[in-house]
């Protein structure tokens, strides 16, 4: 049997008060004598009342606006995933006056963050969504946004001095971890292992730092560090005949070179490249159900993705927003999203399924 559901009129008759009053102690505003609001507040507890934030939210006039700082899809696809989870969610909460806008800007280029950060700035906001990617960009406006006291969720990135309302992604030293497991096995001892950064200045992105911490340290932890020889390089996609020639001169002056770990999602390139000249031995660790990463799982080239979810990042960072605004949740500092291992055998089920 179900319980009933305690009204404030319940609540009310039991107390000997009119709904006004309740309504008056529930939201702390207008004169209430001592007594009787102890009274009430003793009866709301005894009952287990619990608001109808939903209902209430849904009758509200109030416009919630949210600004989200994507970076632009047209230079690197993974992005498409966050911008489309955070359409979805706006789909569902706009029915509580939640408004959403926008503001890409260009992953390689940091002035095209600030550029779009500043001009977020200029309207009136509620809540901030953003991935930030450049470290050193991103803090001035964190500062501004909390002497502002205005709410933001940070999604990819993980960066915790600034105190965030949230984190929502994958924790990137435990995936780096992950890949190191994942690539180790099957390894023969002792070999080279290339890291791979691309299109990314390590300095100024904490996520790929941690990635390639927890990597390295799956290999401190298991006593491995000596037998293997570790290998790191930043590469450019944009510059093809560089990039290539850069990837050439790891594998000519490292012949014992079996395992590549990438940290991007940019596993396809390195793919491409071994494909191409009928490199068949290495093993590749990489991230994200890109297009061109399904193609090279599915044809051997890549042996493990792991899943980012990037769809989710940006449906679940709209609506942790949304719950400590609108519906007065307690919301988690971290929203860790599963470390999902993709390889050929169960990509079905990754590519069917909602990723949020």
């Amino acid at each position: 049997m179900k319980d009933k559901t305690v009204r404030i009129k319940d609540i009310a008759l039991k107390a000997k008060v009119s709904t006004g009053t309740v309504d008056r102690v529930l939201h702390k505003r207008g004169r209430v004598a001592k007594d009787v609001e102890e009274r009430v507040l003793s009866i709301i507890k005894e009952l287990n009342y619990e608001p109808n934030l939903m209902a209430r939210a849904l009758g509200s006039q109030k416009v919630y606006r949210f600004a989200a700082l994507i970076p632009d899809a047209q230079f690197d696809v993974y992005w498409y995933g966050p911008k489309a989870g955070v359409e979805q969610a706006f789909k569902e909460l706009k029915q509580f006056g939640v408004e959403v806008k926008i503001y890409l800007f260009n992953p390689y280029e940091s002035d095209s963050f600030i550029s779009a950060a500043q001009q977020l700035q200029k309207t009136e906001l509620d809540g901030v969504l953003l991935s930030p990617i450049f470290y050193r960009e991103a803090l001035p406006f964190f500062e501004q946004w909390k002497a502002l006291n205005i709410p933001f969720v940070l999604f990819n990135t993980e960066i915790t001095d600034y105190q965030p309302l949230s984190y929502i992604g994958q924790d990137s030293y435990l995936s780096g971890m992950l890949a190191a497991k994942m690539l180790h096995y099957g390894l023969p001892e002792p070999c080279s292992i290339l890291i791979a950064h691309f299109d990314e200045d390590i300095t100024n992105a904490a996520h790929l730092v941690k990635k390639e911490s927890g990597f390295r340290n799956y290999f401190i932890q298991n006593q491995l560090n000596d037998t293997y020889q570790f290998i790191k390089e930043e590469f450019n996609s944009a510059q093809f005949s560089v990039f290539h020639q850069q990837l050439s001169d790891v594998i000519e002056n490292n012949p014992d070179l079996k395992g590549i770990y990438v940290t991007t999602s940019k596993a396809f390139e390195i793919a491409a490249y071994l494909k191409e000249r009928h490199i068949h031995h290495i093993k590749i660790v990489g991230y994200d159900l890109l297009p061109k990463n399904v193609y090279f799982l599915n044809n051997g080239m890549i042996s493990f993705l792991i899943n980012q979810n990037p769809k989710g990042q940006g449906y679940w960072g709209v609506h942790q927003l949304a719950n400590h605004l609108i519906f007065k949740k307690d919301v988690a500092v971290f929203k860790y999203l599963p470390l999902d291992i993709v390889t050929k055998e169960n990509l079905n089920y990754f590519l069917d399924k909602p990723e949020y």
